[in-house]
């Protein structure tokens, strides 16, 4: 094709437009429906325009801060592949540390209640079920939208766990667990960090003038939902972890601890109620 761009052209053309290698290297691909790999052996191909006109759309709405997995629609979590939206919070390798800490507190052999509260993708709650297969997981969101998204996830996995609609614990009373988890909104109001977040839902990030109020209200209302030795694990801002220690404490918590993220930050901490 005489004259149309290479390959190897126009990823040069993204990195000058302030798209990292690897994003535009997978921008690409997702275009092509090619591996990586394939690019890299295929550096001289030439680009359909229609091909090209695509990739362009993408790569500017990359260099103005939309989230990878918005633009391809899903996003890998704890070895599963996820759909995602703009409805939903892009998730985090960081948060793999509270599912690996679940797992950490769940048998394999018993059949658990789990809870997980604000699932938006489904990540957490679909981690967990995939790993514990006897475990019965339920998962909340206030969103419709978001749940439509998380119950999608699980159908094409193939994974059972019940969605229910509401506010935390709304849909829940009466109900008790062994195991709540949950990864609420704790940006505080006026984060700076806001501003490279503005694609993504501000009802998943931001909680008050602190960012703990979501936080607060699920510790202080989870004592309801805990069976006796139950665990309570939240994810929270590198920074919170004394003022959530000390939320589970002044609740009534025991076994209180914090754990690390693969930075090395304090990302989640947790505690048992002792019923």
């Amino acid at each position: 094709m005489s004259g149309a761009p290479t390959v190897a052209a126009v990823l040069r053309a993204a990195r000058a437009a302030g798209v990292e290698r690897l994003d535009a290297r997978l921008l690409l691909a997702f275009v092509l429906g090619r591996s990586t790999g394939w690019l890299l052996a295929h550096d001289d191909a030439p680009l359909e325009p229609a091909v090209h006109g695509r990739y362009d759309e993408l790569v500017r709405r990359r260099a103005r801060g939309e989230p990878l997995a918005y633009l391809v629609g899903r996003k890998e979590f704890h070895g599963l592949e996820l759909a995602v939206t703009s409805d939903v919070l892009v998730p985090r390798p960081d948060t793999e540390t509270l599912v690996d800490w679940a797992l950490e507190c769940l048998d394999d052999a018993a059949p658990a209640r789990v809870l997980d509260l604000g699932t938006g993708s489904g990540a957490i709650a679909l981690a967990l079920a995939h790993r514990r297969p006897r475990a019965r997981v339920t998962a909340v969101d206030a969103s419709a939208r978001a749940l439509a998204i998380a119950a999608g996830n699980g159908r094409r996995l193939g994974l059972a766990v019940e969605w229910l609609e509401g506010d935390w614990f709304a849909p829940l009373a009466g109900r008790r667990f062994e195991l709540i988890v949950a990864n609420p909104p704790y940006v505080a109001e006026g984060d700076p960090h806001l501003a490279a977040l503005g694609h993504e839902p501000r009802s998943a990030l931001v909680s008050g003038p602190g960012g703990l109020d979501a936080l607060g209200g699920i510790v202080r209302a989870a004592p309801r939902h805990l069976e006796a030795g139950g665990w309570l694990l939240l994810e929270h801002g590198h920074e919170q972890a004394p003022a959530v220690v000390r939320l589970l404490a002044e609740a009534g918590f025991g076994a209180l601890a914090t754990r690390r993220d693969l930075g090395g930050q304090p990302r989640c901490t947790g505690g048992t109620w002792p019923g």
